[in-house]
C-alpha cells in the first residue's frame, strides 16, 4: 500500500510560535516513517510558508528557549478551490502533489483560532483537529465562558474588555475580589497573562494583556487542583485519565510549561477518587461537545475542596512537546505517541469523508 501523505505546518505569526516548533519536532520524530510520507511546512512570524527539510529545519532545536525555524527559497501557496495538488512550491511552480492530510501544529492566533482551518477547508484538505467553528470558540476565552455558562458548565466568574473600553480597579475587586487573573483572550501557553494581587499589578498587568489582543478577560481567582484530561474523538469523543499541574511558582506559567522542566511537576495521573474521575471525565466530553470541538482538545478544570468542578478552559491544539499533557495523559490511558498521532489523523481523515458527501448546491 502506498504511503499516506501528511503535510505538518508548524510555526506561525503568534506569540506562540516557539512552542509550535517544540511540539512539530516531537511529532516529526514520533510519527511512523514507514507508514507516512511527511512534508514539512515551516510557517515563519510574517505568516510565510516553507517546503523545509526535515534534518535542517530548526535551529538551537534542544534549547526552548532559542529553538528557531530555518527559512529557505522553497516559498509555498495555496489554491483554494482546487480538488488535488493544492499547494505550489514557488520557486519553480512544480506542485508539491497530493497531500491527504495536514496536521496543524500552529499554537495560538493564525493557527488554532479557525483561520487555518477555514483555508485548509477551502482548499478542500482533510486536517486534524477542531474544525473552523470549535477552533474560533475554542480559541476565544470570551466567547468560550459564555457558551459554557448558558450550558451550565461551572466556570470562574469574570469580565472582559476591548482596547477601547474604560476598565477600573474598584469595580473590578468589587465584582471579582482579589487576586484576579488577567488574560489576553485570544492566547494560550500563558502568555500574556498574570496575576494581579494589587492595584498597580492589576493596570500593569491590563497592559501587558492589550500588548498581545484586542481582547482581554478579568477572572477571580479559584483556589483548586489543576486537572486535566485529554479528549479525542468526533462524534462520539474519549478521554482520558486526568493529570494534575503541581507549579512550582504561583501559577502555571510560560516558562513551568515549555522552558524549565522543574517549573511544576506533573502527576499523572491525578491522585482522585473513582468518582472524581468520573465527574471530571464526565466534564470533559460534555465541555468538548458544547464548543462544538472534534479531533483533540485538553480540557482544564480547578477541583474545589467541596467537590465542585470550575472548567477554565479548552485547548484545541494542545502541546506536543516532551513535558506536555495531552500525549502524556493518553500514554498512560493505554494509547502510545505513535498510535495517537495515528488516531488524529484517522479522525481528520474521516470528517472529511464525511463532509464530501454533503451537498453544495441544489
Amino acid at each position: 500500500m502506498s504511503k499516506i501523505k501528511v503535510g505538518i505546518l508548524f510555526g506561525g505569526k503568534s506569540a506562540e510560535h516557539e512552542v509550535s516548533l517544540q511540539s512539530a519536532k516531537n511529532v516529526i520524530e514520533a510519527i511512523d516513517k514507514e507508514k507516512y510520507e511527511i512534508i514539512l511546512i515551516g510557517v515563519d512570524k510574517d505568516g510565510k510558508w516553507y517546503l523545509v527539510n526535515d534534518d535542517e529545519f530548526l535551529s538551537n532545536m534542544d534549547d526552548p528557549s532559542k529553538i528557531k525555524l530555518n527559512k529557505n527559497k522553497n516559498l509555498l501557496a495555496i489554491i483554494p478551490g482546487e480538488r488535488k495538488n493544492q499547494i505550489i512550491n514557488l520557486n519553480g511552480y512544480e506542485r508539491i502533489g497530493d497531500i491527504d492530510v495536514i496536521f496543524p501544529i500552529l499554537h495560538g492566533p493564525f493557527g488554532e483560532d479557525g483561520t487555518i482551518q477555514g483555508l485548509l477547508k477551502l482548499s478542500n484538505i482533510a486536517y486534524v483537529g477542531a474544525d473552523v467553528l470549535g477552533s474560533a470558540v475554542g480559541m476565544d476565552k470570551d466567547v468560550m465562558k459564555r457558551l459554557l455558562r448558558d450550558s451550565f458548565i461551572n466556570i470562574a466568574d469574570f469580565l472582559s474588555y476591548n482596547n477601547k473600553e474604560e476598565y477600573n480597579y474598584e469595580l473590578v475587586k468589587e465584582r471579582l475580589g482579589m487576586p484576579v487573573f488577567i488574560k489576553p483572550a485570544n492566547l494560550g501557553s500563558s502568555v500574556g497573562i498574570s496575576k494581579a494581587h494589587t492595584e498597580e499589578e492589576f493596570y500593569k498587568a491590563m497592559k501587558l494583556a492589550f500588548e498581545f489582543d484586542n481582547k482581554v478577560i478579568v477572572e477571580e481567582a479559584i483556589k483548586g487542583r489543576e486537572i486535566e484530561c485529554s479528549v479525542l474523538g468526533n462524534n462520539n469523543p474519549i478521554c482520558s485519565l486526568p493529570g494534575e499541574i503541581l507549579p512550582a511558582t504561583e501559577f502555571y506559567s510560560y516558562e513551568s510549561k515549555y522552558i524549565d522542566e522543574s517549573g511544576a511537576a506533573l502527576q499523572i495521573p491525578a491522585k482522585l477518587s473513582d468518582k472524581e474521575i468520573e465527574e471530571i471525565r464526565a466534564c470533559s466530553i460534555k465541555t468538548y461537545k458544547t464548543l462544538c470541538c472534534t479531533g483533540m482538545a485538553r480540557v482544564d478544570v480547578f477541583l474545589k475542596d467541596n467537590g465542585e468542578i470550575i472548567v477554565n478552559e479548552i485547548n484545541t491544539i494542545p502541546g506536543f512537546t516532551k513535558i506536555s499533557m495531552y500525549p502524556k495523559l493518553w500514554d498512560i490511558s493505554n494509547i502510545k505517541y505513535s498510535d495517537l498521532i495515528d488516531k488524529l489523523i484517522e479522525l481528520a481523515i474521516e470528517r472529511h469523508k464525511e463532509e464530501k458527501k454533503l451537498k453544495t448546491s441544489l
